[in-house]
């Protein structure tokens, strides 16, 4: 079972470039061995998926790119036809390069399609580690540290090692101190987007500024790590008007979060292991939509519910994970 990948509209970059308007995610270490994730990226590529958001502190890249390398040389697909996203991790700022030819290495993909800074600040906390955990080298935001490393990456783009560069996390004050110091413009940005988190103000900006917004999250997270889940925190899929939408259109939540982010405009990335998921995840592109007035009731539900509050890279002085949101509308040091 499968969905024809010509089928699945289009997003236009600002360089011209396009990508699909859905990608799927590689995150899932907290939960899925390497084997299962990359299983599950195999068939994804049977089933029309064309864009994969990976990253190298999920431990999975070298499973994965012997994923890719099967698919390249079957002839399942060919190198051009896939978006590959990857990001370098927080202990590798300083060392940019590096990172990504580690992950073009255990990918093995030649080039990196969309190559992010993970996260806006080199603050590093080990896998696995508890919501209690700190570095104590974590510092704030720092605009010089933070355009180093977007140095490095738009040099990765002159050697031809990616194609473009993505930003992730970010907020509107960290925006405002950066954008106009590019040379070569970020094309997408990463952040958390759901329909209990629509962050519409930075959502606003990020289109204003030609940088297209990848979701993250797209569902809601319910089996996000432990560390991120507090107490209070809202179910997307649980609301009532969520389930009459998708009961109206005989389809789970799921589907539902994703038909909206699409025609939002946001790229969402959901992941799962499980084929009937992921096809039907695919499948929700080019099936029936929402109405106006469906996308009207989800826009009605935004609760400020951030679920990656980030706690495990707070600095020391740092008050909690608010901290690091700049919800003031000031970078907070």
């Amino acid at each position: 079972m499968s969905v024809d990948p010509n089928k699945i509209p289009k997003i236009t970059l600002s360089t011209g470039d396009q990508v699909p308007c859905i990608g799927m995610g590689t995150f899932g270490s907290d939960r899925f061995t390497p084997e299962e994730v990359s299983g599950a990226v195999a068939g994804a590529i049977r089933a029309g998926y064309r864009m994969f958001d990976c990253a190298a502190c999920y431990g999975n890249e070298k499973e994965i790119g012997e994923v890719f390398q099967a698919a390249f040389e079957e002839g399942a697909v060919e190198r051009k036809d896939l978006c590959i996203m990857t990001k370098v991790w927080n202990d590798m700022h300083r060392d940019v390069e590096k990172s990504c030819r580690q992950s073009i290495a255990d990918l093995k993909c030649d080039y990196i399609d969309i190559f992010f800074i993970h996260w806006p600040f080199p603050n590093y906390h080990a896998p696995f580690c508890d919501v209690d955990s700190r570095n104590p080298d974590s510092r704030p935001f720092s605009v010089e540290e933070f355009m180093d490393t977007y140095r490095q990456c738009e040099a990765l783009v002159d050697k031809g090692l990616i194609r473009h560069i993505g930003i992730s996390n970010m907020t509107i004050p960290k925006l405002e101190a950066v954008i106009d110091k590019f040379r070569i413009r970020p094309v997408v940005c990463e952040s958390e987007f759901h329909p209990c988190f629509q962050q519409q103000e930075i959502f606003d900006y990020l289109v204003a500024h030609d940088i297209q917004p990848i979701g993250y999250m797209p569902l809601g997270s319910p089996k996000r790590p432990e560390r991120d889940i507090e107490e209070g925190d809202i179910a997307d899929m649980e609301l009532p008007e969520m389930k009459a939408i998708a009961q109206a259109h005989g389809v789970h939540p799921a589907i539902v979060c994703l038909k909206w982010a699409v025609q939002r405009g946001q790229i969402p990335i959901p992941f799962s292991i499980h084929e009937k998921n992921y096809i039907s995840n695919l499948e929700s592109t080019i099936t029936e939509p929402l109405t106006e007035e469906e996308m009207n009731i989800i826009a009605s539900l935004e609760k400020n519910n951030r679920l990656v509050k980030g706690q495990v890279f707070l600095w020391p002085g740092a008050k909690d994970w608010h901290d690091l949101w700049d919800e003031d509308g000031v970078i907070v040091k």
